[in-house]
């Protein structure tokens, strides 16, 4: 559940951000910019281009692992739904913007990329760097973590 919340906090300072974006304009990533800046936004990139390819090949142990989540029946469920959504339609990488927007482990990532037929599809993405790795946030069905209460916000009966 800790995770939902610090993914929904995430996403409300997308919207709020004002923070300047990066983009994939520079150098590729490992040349000498990159190295300068080590584990930033833009190292994010490695998990967009896992992303794409676990979409391109259909791989859902692909998508599980670029999303941070567990190998469990409700992630394969979801990345079966998800697959059978975008996957398998040869998605080439035409742009790929990265921003902070909370400190050093949260980034909105802007994606554009073309199928085979030449049909353009925009998707933004939040990736969170969890244990020096970057995941995309990707599943949205995960469930709360057994023996732990949900956050309400209803007034207490006391």
């Amino acid at each position: 559940m800790h995770r939902r919340r610090l993914i929904a906090v995430a996403a409300a300072l997308v919207v709020a951000s004002g923070c300047s974006a990066q983009s994939d304009d520079g150098p590729p990533a490992g040349s000498a910019a990159s190295a300068s800046a080590p584990e930033s936004a833009d190292d994010a990139r490695q998990a967009v281009e896992a992303y794409v390819q676990a979409l391109n090949s259909r791989s859902v142990s692909g998508l599980i692992s670029v999303g941070g989540v567990k190998d469990a029946a409700w992630s394969r469920k979801e990345a079966d739904q998800i697959l059978s959504e975008r996957g398998g339609r040869g998605f080439t990488i035409k742009g790929v913007q990265t921003q902070q927007d909370m400190g050093p482990d949260v980034a909105s990532v802007r994606l554009s990329v073309e199928d085979k037929s030449g049909k353009p599809l925009r998707e933004t993405l939040t990736a969170v760097r969890e244990k020096k790795a970057w995941h995309l946030v990707v599943f949205t069905n995960q469930p709360a973590d057994q023996g732990k209460e949900s956050a309400s916000t209803d007034k207490s009966s006391s």
